[in-house]
């Protein structure tokens, strides 16, 4: 009997193994039930130190390649719906000095609140036509992560320039300069989206 127990324990990690490596080698709790991976078997690889806990009900191949983006890649794997914004989303584009503390999204504005203990976010509820406009997704360490494009992200940092500075608004624009693949009219397009386009005009006529 106790053979046959092994047996079939092995078969169930060796089966949950190769789930996790479909999925980057990262599941949820709720991806891996679909999976047909029991908790029972999910909890004992934990134990057997086999997974890692990323965050509560995030787990993660402990034998898998480090994590280049742990932070974002943890955040978008727990929000499915949140789309890196404002000082996070330049930090990933490039387009800025500054390095942030805490992983800045941006979700629907009826959606419920993200549950996170780690790392620490940062939640701006949208409305639709904001939320939608300007979502790009990246594929970073297996993971989908949405991040808003370049052009948007400088219109959100215009709209909440009082909030992060007009100088961090100001050297992202001369950051995005610097990069040569300048959209003004997409800025523009998105500036307008935010209620920013008046605001944004005489900065981006000056700098770009």
């Amino acid at each position: 009997m106790h053979a046959e127990t092994t047996e079939r324990d092995t078969t169930d990690v060796r089966k949950a193994r190769a789930a996790f490596r479909r999925h980057g080698g990262i599941l949820r709790m709720a991806e891996a039930l679909r999976e047909g991976i029991h908790r029972r078997t999910l909890y004992a690889m934990r134990d057997a130190g086999q997974v890692e806990t990323l965050a509560r009900g995030l787990y993660r191949l402990a034998d898998a390649e480090p994590l280049a983006n742990p932070d974002l890649v943890t955040v978008a794997a727990k929000v499915p719906n949140g789309v890196v914004y404002l000082i996070s989303a330049l930090a990933f584009h490039e387009i800025t000095t500054q390095i942030p503390h805490e992983v800045c999204i941006a979700v629907p504005r009826n959606s419920e609140p993200p549950r996170l203990d780690y790392p620490p976010i940062r939640v701006v509820r949208l409305s639709p036509a904001p939320y939608e406009a300007g979502i790009e997704t990246h594929k970073l360490d297996g993971v989908t992560v949405k991040v808003y494009s370049r052009e948007k992200t400088l219109a959100d940092c215009f709209k909440h320039r009082n909030e992060i500075g007009l100088d961090t608004v100001l050297e992202a624009v001369r950051m995005y300069k610097a990069q040569r693949r300048v959209d003004v009219d997409t800025i523009m397009r998105y500036a307008a989206v935010c209620r920013v386009a008046q605001v944004a005009r005489p900065y981006l006529e000056a700098l770009l």
